[in-house]
């Protein structure tokens, strides 16, 4: 949330600061690094609530085995992508870490730092819920959609 509020009003900032015709020099390239945070954060946020796009009714409707052989390739395509995602953001954060920002004397390390820390807490959101994802593929029950939950209530 600290992360949102502080773009918001960084943009804020730089409309009405270039609106009264003395742009901020430093504002696109802080509002850039800004939203590239409030992205990866915000990614490994939506896996820890398992908020994330999928196609649970193609999966939940296989038979067992199948269901469990297509968890399981996705959880691995998905850990493999993050694991190999902050390997190398290390990597590329050692290859840059002496430049600073164009605009501000901060070090580009830890402006790219999001990359291997949000791959991180990704892969730390998929272990977490991998028991729960494992136990629904095994009894073939997708968790509720928003829609079950509205016609539930009504």
């Amino acid at each position: 949330m600290f992360l949102v509020v502080s773009l918001a009003v960084v943009v804020l900032l730089g409309v009405t600061f270039r609106f009264a015709g003395n742009a901020l020099s430093w504002y696109d390239e802080v509002a850039a690094v800004m939203l590239a945070w409030v992205t990866y954060y915000g990614a490994a946020l939506a896996a820890l609530k398992r908020g994330h796009i999928s196609v649970p009714g193609l999966v939940y409707a296989q038979p067992r085995p199948v269901r469990m052989i297509l968890v399981v390739i996705g959880e691995v395509i998905i850990l493999g992508f993050f694991v190999m995602l902050a390997v190398y953001g290390v990597h590329v954060i050692g290859i840059i870490g002496g430049s600073t920002l164009v605009s501000v004397p901060i070090p580009v390390w830890v402006t790219q730092s999001t990359i291997p820390i949000g791959a991180g807490l990704y892969v730390i959101a998929e272990l977490i819920n991998l028991p729960t994802i494992m136990r629904e593929a095994w009894h073939g029950k997708a968790p509720p959609s928003e829609l079950d939950i509205v016609e539930e209530l009504q």
